[in-house]
């Protein structure tokens, strides 16, 4: 990854939409994945609200359905627009949104194994 061209792709999903019995975010991650999109995370998000002003949140009281998860995708721009290809007219997103990014640090993660 060069950091002078790296885009973030975001879509917006409700979480409780599932295909083939499994939640919608875990296929857009793994298919991220399969595609070798540099870097990924699936976010919960604790309080949203969209076109339609409904609040969807983690409040007991909240009145919404589900909840909302955002996939963040980060690569060069042609490797996003080509995984957004791959999203079909029936695919059930909600916003989705590509910037421009700087990354001012990319850090390798150390995995320990269990001793």
């Amino acid at each position: 990854m060069t950091a002078d061209r790296l885009h973030i792709l975001r879509i917006f999903i409700d979480a409780d939409v599932l295909e083939a019995d499994q939640p919608y975010s875990k296929v857009l991650f793994e298919r991220a994945k399969a595609l070798g999109i540099a870097n990924a995370s699936a976010l919960q998000v604790a309080e949203s609200y969209g076109g339609a002003g409904i609040v969807h949140g983690a409040k007991a009281l909240d009145l919404a359905p589900g909840g909302r998860v955002i996939i963040e995708l980060v690569d060069q721009e042609d490797r996003l627009r080509a995984f957004l290809d791959t999203l079909g007219p029936g695919e059930d997103v909600g916003l989705v949104t590509l910037e421009t990014i700087a990354v001012v640090k990319h850090g390798g993660h150390h995995h320990h194994s269990a001793t």
